[in-house]
């Protein structure tokens, strides 16, 4: 195991920079999520990491060692692909052995690690098998077994759940997370999923455009987050925003709708803000801001009703069973807001 720091980082396609400077530091034995948007960087992050894309500029380390002019096979990695990436002429055993057969590991030794990774993901009944008889999350095992035999300092992982069933994800997320309890191997999980990173994380690096938004624990991620783009991409369903304005200590919304500050923010007079209030931080009450209901979507344990408040659509969950109709005027009151600048995104404190 060893910790993992990327220090000042760049990665540009010919005159296209398309990451910008990332500094990470990922603890030994950590499982660090990078989480983002599709096409914010976070592969091509990973991919450095492994030595299969050059860096620009900056430095990688991998514990003591700047890896930058490694090869991969040099770092000490195993990379899980988002495809699986099996050989399909070989049967489950040959494709967790085949990386200890180039590296001449002795047979007897190569065995006893793929019976141990195959013991430790349920894959013992399956080594005869070839990848073509196997379910999904049976392929994804056998990559992560793959993985496993190698005993490396770091497991990279590049969406791996991506091409699995709702059901089988969240089934497969819990065993990744086992496993890595179990391993205690430094793990670096790129994924635009960000219940995924909520759930598996021990720190989430939300990106974005290349750039790294915040670092964090996932609650720190939810409870605190730094900027517009971090609050409405950490939660779900994401984060409300209302534009208004600051006006003797409260908050002008549109229609003549206006609310108080949150906690004890001080902030001049006539200010264009944006607040914001999570969906699970709206409740029906009489004293709330009125809403005009748009769509009401029971699920069982709690409700989504979507409506119209001040002009923007917003979303609110209630734990509680309401017979609300499209058209019917209620009343939302926010427990929790958030402030934020228009113009940059900045979090007002």
């Amino acid at each position: 195991m060893a910790a993992v720091a990327l220090n000042d980082v760049r990665k540009a396609f010919g005159t296209t920079q398309v990451v910008h400077g990332v500094q990470i530091s990922i603890a030994d034995g950590e499982f660090c999520v990078l989480v983002g948007p599709s096409g914010c960087g976070k592969s091509t992050l990973l991919r450095m990491i492994a030595g299969l894309e050059e860096i620009t500029s900056g430095e990688i380390r991998i514990g003591e060692r700047v890896v930058n002019q490694l090869a991969p096979k040099e770092r000490d990695i195993a990379m899980v692909f988002q495809n699986y990436a099996l050989y399909p002429h070989m049967t489950v055993y040959d494709n967790m052995a085949f990386s200890l057969k180039l590296a001449s590991v002795p047979e007897a030794e190569a065995r006893k690690r793929v019976d141990d990774a195959a013991q430790i993901l349920g894959l013992t009944e399956y080594l005869a098998r070839y990848p073509r008889q196997l379910s999904g999350g049976q392929r994804q095992r056998v990559a992560m077994g793959r993985a496993i035999v190698r005993k490396p300092q770091v497991f990279l992982f590049d969406e791996p759940l991506s091409n699995l069933d709702a059901k089988l994800r969240v089934q497969m997320r819990t065993e990744i997370k086992e496993l890595h309890q179990r391993l205690k191997t430094t793990s670096v999980y790129v994924t635009h999923d960000q219940i995924e990173a909520m759930t598996m994380a021990d720190r989430i690096v939300v990106m974005n455009m290349g750039k790294v938004e915040q670092i964090g624990t996932p609650l720190e991620c939810y409870d605190n987050p730094a900027n517009l783009f971090v609050a409405g991409f950490i939660g779900s369903p994401a984060m409300n925003f209302i534009p208004g304005r600051v006006r003797g200590g409260r908050i002008a919304l549109a229609s003549g709708i206006d609310c108080p500050l949150p906690g004890k923010v001080a902030i001049e007079s006539n200010r264009k803000v944006i607040l914001g209030v999570r969906p699970e931080h709206l409740a029906v009450s009489p004293e709330g801001l009125p809403a005009e209901v748009v769509v009401v979507e029971p699920t069982g344990a709690d409700t989504q009703i979507f409506c119209k408040l001040a002009g923007t659509d917003i979303n609110a969950i209630v734990r509680e069973r309401h017979e609300f109709h499209p058209g019917e005027m209620i009343r939302l009151a926010p427990q929790l807001t958030f402030l934020f600048d228009p113009a940059s995104g900045t979090r007002l404190a």
